[in-house]
This record gives structure tokens, C-alpha cells and sequence, in this order.
């Protein structure tokens, strides 16, 4: 499928399983997965992105709270390929630890977006996230969603 935004070719799977939406859909398709274990995405990061216009017009830079994002909605994608029952479940990231930002992240670059399963207790995943450009590390953090049911949130 493409997104009639910026031309880039989006994953079935990737739209089948997150809810988002442009210009908020980080991921742009899976990798590859592991039940319970891993997964690993890819965001191709273009000049067509939004956010590059306001940060910053002459030096573009993606947001690290954007990547953090990317890096949660892998999570949520982990958890979800992982649960058996999806029916009317929505993710909301719920918690983060240990973010660390070591390099900026451009135009044109590809984010390599990896979750690794910690653990989980009924509805609460922990997951350690990373982020990478060619094969350069540049976000991690240990990120916590709670998977609950749409009518319990009110939609």
C-alpha cells in the first residue's frame, strides 16, 4: 500500500495491526518477528515528514520524542503479532525508562527499530527498545504499554 502522503510504500501488516495513521504512523513495515521475543521495523525517514518543517527549517533534525514513538509503536507491534485475542484491543504506551538519545537521526536515513520482549503480566508489556542507522545506535529506552479494551477507554 502507498501512503498518498509522501509516496513511501507502508506494510499491509503495519496498517492491519497499529492504528495510526498518517502523519503519525511511525513504522513502515515489519522485518522481521520472533513470538514473544522480537521484533524489528523499519521507518524510512524522508524530508517529506512534517515535523521537519517546524524542527528545524534549515538543519532537519527528526524529534527524539518522535523516535521514542517509532521505537513504542515496534513495541506495540511485538505485543500484539504475541497476543492470541485482538479483537477490540487498543495499545497505549504507558511508561518510559532509561531513554537515551547518542546521535541525531536526518533526512533520508533508515530507522532500524528493534523490541525485545521483557516481560508481561496480563495486559502490561516492558519492552527494551533501540533505534539504529546503519548500525549505529542513536535512541534506547525500556518502554511499558498496557493493552486494554476499546470500551474500557470509552471508544
Amino acid at each position: 500500500m502507498v501512503d498518498i502522503k509522501n509516496g513511501e510504500e507502508v506494510g499491509p501488516e503495519v496498517l492491519r495491526l497499529l492504528p495510526h495513521r498518517y502523519p503519525f504512523l511511525l513504522v513502515d513495515r515489519i522485518v522481521s518477528f520472533e513470538f514473544e521475543k522480537e521484533l524489528v521495523a523499519l521507518k524510512n525517514v524522508t524530508i517529506n515528514e512534517p515535523f521537519f518543517q517546524g524542527h528545524f527549517p534549515d538543519f532537519p533534525v527528526m524529534p527524539g520524542v518522535l523516535i521514542v514513538e517509532a521505537m513504542a509503536q515496534t513495541g506495540g507491534l511485538l505485543a500484539i503479532k504475541s497476543s492470541p485475542d485482538l479483537t477490540d484491543k487498543i495499545f497505549f504506551f504507558s511508561g518510559i525508562e532509561k531513554a537515551r538519545f547518542r546521535k541525531p537521526v536526518y533526512p533520508g536515513d533508515q530507522l532500524y527499530l528493534y523490541a525485545w520482549h521483557q516481560r508481561h503480566r496480563a495486559n502490561i508489556w516492558k519492552m527494551k527498545t533501540q533505534a539504529l542507522v546503519n548500525g549505529t545506535l542513536v535512541t534506547e529506552a525500556v518502554l511499558t504499554a498496557a493493552m486494554l479494551n476499546r470500551e474500557e477507554v470509552g471508544k
